[in-house]
């Protein structure tokens, strides 16, 4: 595919709308894309190679790329990753991961997790990009010793949401923007729930509990179950206006974007996956987890949905109407796989990684002629995975 050609910065203000630190937009109003670097390939298994990741930015020209939040990793068997961003993209989201190197060679024995408070630490900060200083807000009154998921909730200034390991299940939290007042939104509950979220109007969540949707009150109260007559649904996300749920659902490994409201009616399919799993595997090395989930995502207007599947042996990019017409965004050579597709704040420009040539790069796509530009240049042996834009209002 040719180069996406930008347009030129007194353009871009009114293309991106996106803010950036004062420092930066001196320079440049190109936006930028919030990522997680790691290495692939080192021997030993998966910690060896997570305990490299770290939490990146790159402009979404392929420029100044670079580390953040290294303050963070000073430990042995640490590491971060890019999560997302405040609303108006002024705080970055990391998560900074420990592992006990015992505990992850027990894992790599017995090829599961074992999540105890002596063999992890895992908490969710709030990097200001200003001042590069990071905040534990996971890590204030604590309830956990394994936080993630951090995001801001919709509709409500000053509180956030979050997911805590307790008891060996995970629990949907709700917080205050300063890591107080936590409250528990399954506090009853012995099962494991996931993909945790809020909807535009803040006052709702959705979350998936043994590979079941809920859609619950903004403080957990009256839960109800999405009915899909499947075993698998995973992922919900809330359209921009509220008014649909997309999630996967079908068999484990063999699940597809569906759509429903949130009262529980309505449920369809909208796409077929082709056969693809739908997960990534992100290591070069055997991996006894599998990957990471791939999964699909709304368009900023809510009127499609971008997603991957298998087409001529090949994993590519697809852009699915809600009445069911589909663009086939990229045509590939073999053995490429795509991942992680985003759409920039704008809806213009899409955000994705793609393994060509054995190594996983990101790319960014113009969706108004399909050119695209690879923003990440890594050698053999490491990835760039999970891209995040930088928001604004």
């Amino acid at each position: 595919m040719k180069s996406i050609q930008f347009a030129p910065i007194a353009f871009m203000v009114v293309l991106f709308q996106i803010h950036i630190s004062s420092a930066e937009a001196q320079q440049t109003n190109i936006p930028l894309i919030g990522y997680t670097e790691l290495k692939t390939n080192l021997e030993g298994g998966r910690h060896v190679n997570v305990r490299t990741m770290r939490a990146s930015l790159v402009k979404a020209d392929g420029t100044s790329a670079r580390k953040i939040a290294d303050q963070l990793i000073t430990e042995p068997d640490s590491w971060t990753q890019f999560a997302g961003w405040s609303p108006e993209g002024r705080q970055a989201i990391i998560v900074r991961g420990w592992e006990d190197f015992e505990n992850a060679r027990w894992e790599e024995m017995n090829k599961t997790f074992r999540h105890t408070r002596k063999g992890y630490l895992v908490d969710s900060f709030l990097v200001d990009m200003e001042t590069q200083r990071p905040t534990n807000v996971t890590g204030i009154d604590r309830v956990s010793f394994y936080n993630t998921g951090l995001f801001f909730w919709k509709n409500t200034p000053g509180k956030l949401g979050f997911t805590a390991m307790i008891n060996g299940n995970s629990h949907p939290y709700k917080m205050d923007a300063d890591g107080k007042n936590k409250m528990d939104l399954t506090k009853e509950s012995k099962e494991f729930s996931y993909g945790f979220s809020s909807s535009p109007d803040g006052k709702r969540i959705a979350y998936h509990k043994n590979y079941q949707v809920y859609v619950a009150d903004a403080d957990g109260k009256n839960p109800a179950r999405i009915e899909t007559k499947n075993p698998f649904n995973f992922a919900p996300t809330w359209s921009p206006d509220g008014s649909l749920l997309l999630f996967l659902s079908g068999e484990h490994y063999n699940c597809h974007p569906c759509l429903a409201k949130p009262d529980g009616t309505g449920f369809k399919k909208l796409a077929d996956r082709g056969g693809y799993r739908g997960t990534v595997d992100f290591l070069d090395v055997p991996d006894f987890h599998g990957g990471s989930s791939d999964v699909p995502c709304w368009s900023m207007d809510g009127k499609s949905v971008f997603y991957t599947a298998i087409a001529d042996n090949k994993v590519e990019l697809f852009q699915i109407n809600l009445d069911g017409t589909i663009t086939r965004l990229t045509s590939s050579k073999p053995m490429t796989l795509h991942y992680h597709p985003q759409p920039s704040p704008d809806g213009k420009h899409l955000v994705y990684g793609s393994k060509r040539d054995g190594i996983r790069q990101l790319y960014v796509m113009n969706l108004a002629d399909k050119t695209e530009r690879q923003i990440t240049n890594l050698p053999v042996g490491n990835a760039a995975m999970w891209p995040h834009w930088q928001t604004s209002k």
